[in-house]
């Protein structure tokens, strides 16, 4: 047993003792805390960007809806002339192929880009001397990783707006420059189906003797020397098409991806603002425990 004239030494021991050993959890408590405050803050900055994305995206669909609806009128009618042919794509030793890629420049839009570079893998698959012309640089970026031999040309700044005829034309002029001459060349493409899904799908722009040959040619009476300019017109309205109705699909799949992201960044508010006030209270609850440990210490001494 101690004696009475040691425990008032004990006690003022203890006392002196303990908010030493508080101070240490309390002030990494206070550090979690601030840090929690600024991922509180960073996220709730990512929310408000992801909406405004979200606005933008939704304000784009309008116009590139209108822009898809025009051109796939456009499409359809000049394909229906190769449909009433009978019009199939050459085959043979020899006769190579060449896949035209219509993807864009900008992310954050799901894997829009991503399934069409899956598609085209698949198509290379099976025809591994085929050349590729990618438009847009996503795709470019992704498949010049599996299949960079393969690569004849590529074209930047794809995207940014609304594709016209006029691009689509431009594209086509630079296509029929290159050296070989393609028995058939494949569009692919993101066919729209509606706001919430697409599908990658090909569009064939027969050749010039992919035409002649047709079972149903000579019912069109087309001369010889028109016959150039109505490939051409073909394959820039079916690259225009393509070009259209893609640019749909992006601005829907972003709009989906900017809601989900902003559905996300909401859920971690919630998350992070119960935690932030747990820790708050355990900080406070600790303060109160200090004060009250003191005011006793103070008079028991």
């Amino acid at each position: 047993m101690l004696s009475r004239a040691a425990r008032p030494a004990l006690r003022a021991g203890v006392a002196a003792a303990r908010p030493a050993t508080l101070n240490a959890p309390s002030t990494a408590t206070y550090a979690t805390l601030r840090e929690i405050e600024g991922r509180l803050k960073s996220i709730r900055n990512i929310e408000k960007i992801t909406k405004t994305m979200k606005i933008v995206a939704s304000t784009k669909l309008t116009r590139a809806q209108r822009a898809m609806t025009e051109s796939r009128a456009y499409g359809q009618v000049s394909n229906t002339v190769f449909e009433k042919a009978e019009t199939k794509a050459m085959e043979g030793e020899g006769k190579k192929t060449l896949y035209v890629v219509c993807s864009s420049d900008k992310g954050l839009c799901g894997g829009i880009h991503s399934g069409m570079s899956r598609a085209t893998r698949r198509f290379l698959l099976e025809q591994p001397d085929a050349d590729l012309v990618v438009l847009g640089e996503k795709c470019k970026a992704q498949l010049s990783r599996s299949n960079a031999r393969n690569m004849q040309l590529s074209f930047a700044g794809i995207g940014k707006d609304v594709p016209t005829f006029a691009d689509a034309a431009a594209i086509a002029d630079q296509i029929s420059m290159l050296p070989t001459d393609y028995a058939s060349i494949k569009i692919v493409y993101n066919k729209f189906i509606n706001a919430q899904s697409y599908e990658a799908v090909v569009i064939e722009a027969f050749s010039e003797e992919a035409i002649t040959q047709s079972p149903n040619y000579a019912a069109f009476e087309i001369d010889d020397e028109v016959l150039g300019n109505l490939r051409e017109y073909a394959f820039a309205n079916s690259l225009y098409w393509a070009l259209a109705e893609g640019h749909a699909c992006e601005q829907s799949a972003r709009r989906n991806a900017m809601d989900n992201a902003s559905k996300n960044a909401g859920d971690m508010i919630n998350k992070f603002q119960i935690l932030f006030n747990r820790t708050r209270q355990a900080v406070i609850t600790g303060e109160l425990v200090e004060i009250i440990t003191g005011a006793a210490a103070s008079e028991e001494g």
